[in-house]
């Protein structure tokens, strides 16, 4: 543990060097860079630098040598330092963080094969997390939890293979992760860009049935006039094996499957998505499991045979920047509802506000203003009573404004009201700062 966070601080602190030594600049990515999908469950990440690019090879000479040869790094260093200041289970403040390293593959520079494309991913936590603190079912910083609880080791959450057959249409395969799915432009970024609260990264409705990392197959068709996913279908092992290959129990607890339609709109004359997401499993659940991205214990429930989930989100932009069509902000929301017999979470809302900050002079900052109210399953809500007291339902309000220092450094101050399901526990008042390195 002492080791692991000397190691972080050196890392905060070459990154500060480094990033301190560029002028902040816009660092929009530009639309002609997008060449690949980056990940079926998300929009493409470019494979070439930004118009105004600084990182942490001084000029990108390096990095733009390796893109231009089918090899595409990006790495993010989140560090959190986040406290409960009033409620909740304890007032404490704590210091965790996560480490993100990717990498895209172009499998026709590499390999010669057109259309093909691989994604790495491999990540690990440190620190502690403030989830247990607050008492609360959803983490208030999901980054601190993943990909695996109460351990610092380095873990591969993904080598996803993916082939185009036409410009439109994919098929994939591998380990892939599935935080990047429920996509919505003001309330996603993995807990590292946007929100730090689980409720605003992605539903939690389907968390029951779709697993942090495990194997899995699909296909993906990309929309007609932009280079993003508008229907994906995925087939998954049920088990979350994040910590390890998951060959030796692929499918033999069953199947899980997936499918999301996200279709863009133009709404008042402006951007927008609208999406639907299903999911389905034939598990048989007997217990709640040990989930990262729900704090709850593992206790028995009535055995279930199989679950389900259906869930929604829009996000609409309200205004867009005349001389930057990248940069604007607008409303999100989500809704949910899932099987109850096998689900701690029922039904699920939030609604919001976030983008691209109006202050002149700081339009590369981003912010946002969300709430979320979480919906407890009558049948498993009173299973845990005899444990954690009486349980109801769970709500809660983050604010954030994401400053950009440089185009590799960003600070995130960060507010959140707390409203746990445990009704014998305070609402907690959670105040952090989060620090983010882009490589």
């Amino acid at each position: 543990m002492v080791r692991a966070l000397v190691f972080h601080s050196l890392s905060w602190t070459a990154g500060l060097l480094i990033s301190f030594s560029h002028t902040p600049e816009s660092f929009a990515q530009s639309p002609e860079c997008c060449t690949s999908v980056d990940d079926v469950f998300g929009p493409c990440e470019p494979l070439c630098e930004p118009a105004h690019d600084h990182c942490l090879f001084g000029d990108c000479g390096l990095k733009s040598s390796l893109a231009e040869s089918g090899i595409n790094f990006q790495a993010d260093i989140a560090n959190y330092y986040f406290g409960v200041t009033e409620g909740g289970v304890n007032r404490e403040f704590l210091y965790g963080g996560h480490s993100d390293y990717v990498f895209n593959l172009d499998g026709e520079k590499l390999l010669g094969q057109k259309g093909m494309f691989i994604k790495l991913r491999a990540e690990h936590r440190w620190g502690e997390s403030i989830g247990p603190s607050t008492g609360v079912i959803l983490p208030p910083t999901i980054m601190t939890d993943l990909p695996y609880p109460d351990s610092e080791q380095v873990y591969l959450t993904n080598l996803l293979f993916t082939q185009f057959l036409n410009e439109r249409f994919a098929v994939f395969f591998g380990k892939l992760d599935t935080l990047d799915g429920d996509m919505n432009a003001f309330a996603h970024g993995r807990g590292v860009r946007q929100f730090s609260n689980t409720a605003f990264v992605a539903n939690p409705i389907p968390l029951r049935t779709m697993p942090y990392s495990t194997l899995g197959l699909g296909f993906v068709i990309l929309a007609e006039d932009r280079p993003e996913p508008m229907f994906t279908f995925s087939v998954l092992n049920p088990t979350n094996t994040a910590n390890r290959s998951g060959f030796s129990e692929l499918f033999s607890e069953g199947v899980s499957m997936a499918a999301e339609l996200r279709v863009p709109t133009e709404f008042f004359e402006k951007p927008g998505h609208q999406l639907l997401g299903a999911t389905w499993s034939s598990r048989d659940y007997v217990s709640l499991g040990q989930d990262p991205r729900v704090v709850l214990p593992n206790v028995p429930i009535s055995r279930t045979d199989g679950s389900w989930s259906v869930y929604w989100n829009f996000d609409q932009y309200l205004h867009v920047d005349a001389n930057d069509p990248t940069r604007g902000w607008g409303v999100f929301g989500r809704a949910g509802i899932a099987d109850d017999s096998a689900n701690p979470i029922a039904w699920f809302l939030s609604f919001g506000l976030g983008g691209n900050s109006s202050i002149s002079g700081r339009e590369a900052d981003t912010m946002g203003v969300g709430w979320f109210y979480t919906g407890t399953s009558n049948k498993i809500g009173p299973l845990l009573t005899g444990l954690l007291g009486e349980i109801g339902d769970g709500q809660g309000v983050e604010l954030f404004y994401n400053i950009a220092i440089t185009p590799n450094l960003y600070l995130t101050p960060d507010l959140q009201v707390l409203i746990p399901a445990r009704e014998q526990i305070d609402p907690a008042v959670v105040l952090g700062l989060r620090g983010v390195i882009t490589l």
